[in-house]
């Protein structure tokens, strides 16, 4: 058995559980043996991070969650839970007591609104000839 906790991966807005396949991959290697992945139904934080307690509800011993982006303020929601050992924010939303996603985003508005346009349905997305992504080869490395 190991004595790592098990560790709970959180999605950002526009990714999927899937998402954390190779990180998934990496932790194990690394001897994470508990290792699952929240797919949140994006509807609203406070249902994001009430999926992602239900998890952590279900794993017996320490839970360590990881957030990406959106999925920093779902960690920072369900957090408080008596078995989380730690938070773990990669390019993640970090709200402070209050503070919510959209407040941050839109402090940061004038930046990020020329790189989004809406589609048909009004909901925005990044315009793909703005976007611009970087890979860490090895995240798992500390």
């Amino acid at each position: 058995m190991s004595d790592k906790p098990a560790v709970v991966l959180v999605h950002g807005f526009w990714g999927g559980a899937a998402h954390w396949a190779k990180v998934i991959v990496e932790l194990a290697r690394k001897g994470y043996t508990s290792l699952h992945a929240v797919e949140m139904p994006l509807t609203s934080l406070a249902e994001d991070a009430e999926r992602t307690r239900k998890m952590v509800a279900q794993l017996k011993g320490p839970v360590l969650l990881v957030g990406h982006s959106y999925g920093g303020a779902v960690i920072t929601e369900a957090g408080d839970q008596s078995n989380v050992v730690g938070l773990v924010y990669i390019a993640a939303f970090a709200p402070d007591a209050g503070e919510s996603p959209g407040g941050i985003t839109q402090h940061h508005l004038p930046v990020a609104a020329p790189n989004l346009e809406p589609d048909s349905d009004g909901y925005l997305w990044p315009q793909a000839d703005k976007f611009h992504a970087t890979f860490c080869h090895d995240l798992t490395a500390a």
